[in-house]
């Protein structure tokens, strides 16, 4: 093996045993970040109408409880890894209506649309939405207790093993 592919094989095999660590460190930032913002936005729901009126936002006593109490407990689950998935729909359509929003006048074309923060919010949960939470997460352990239960059920269901020399119709 050539010294190339020697190092070669060793950096395959650190990426192999870190891959847990970018789910993971996404997952966290993001619901931190979140669940941080939506406890601001729950704690001061009257500053928070005042903006989504400014803003134009259709019912924005509503809208301003629901973006707030969505942003503290999608980020919360999401910093445990649970409901992951799921958790991450509100928080891009929050991050779409912040960008279509409160951040339109900022934004005059792709490097502006990349420079908002929203935009790296965004580009990260749709990562947590196609690839999961990763393995460090509560639902990668809901998960495999769900496998192994649901294996389980199925060879109960499943009639005995009888040998093809015991069978009479073999």
């Amino acid at each position: 093996m050539s010294k190339w592919q020697a190092v070669r094989a060793r950096v395959d095999g650190w990426q192999k045993q870190m891959a847990w660590s970018a789910p993971l460190l996404g997952r966290i930032t993001v619901g931190w970040l979140f669940a941080v913002a939506g406890w601001g936005k729950v704690h001061h729901l009257g500053d928070v109408t005042q903006f989504f009126v400014q803003l134009g936002i259709p019912a924005p006593g509503l809208n301003a409880a629901v973006v707030g109490y969505s942003e503290l407990i999608c980020g919360a689950l999401l910093l445990v890894g649970a409901l992951s998935r799921a958790s991450t729909v509100p928080l891009m359509v929050s991050m779409v209506v912040a960008l279509l929003t409160a951040k339109r006048a900022e934004i005059h074309g792709l490097s502006d649309l990349f420079a908002q923060v929203e935009t790296t919010y965004l580009v990260i949960l749709v990562a947590i939405l196609v690839h999961g939470p990763g393995i460090v997460s509560l639902d990668h352990l809901a998960c495999k207790r769900l496998s192994r239960t649901a294996s389980a059920d199925r060879d109960a269901q499943l009639p005995p093993m009888v040998s093809r020399t015991m069978d009479p119709s073999a």
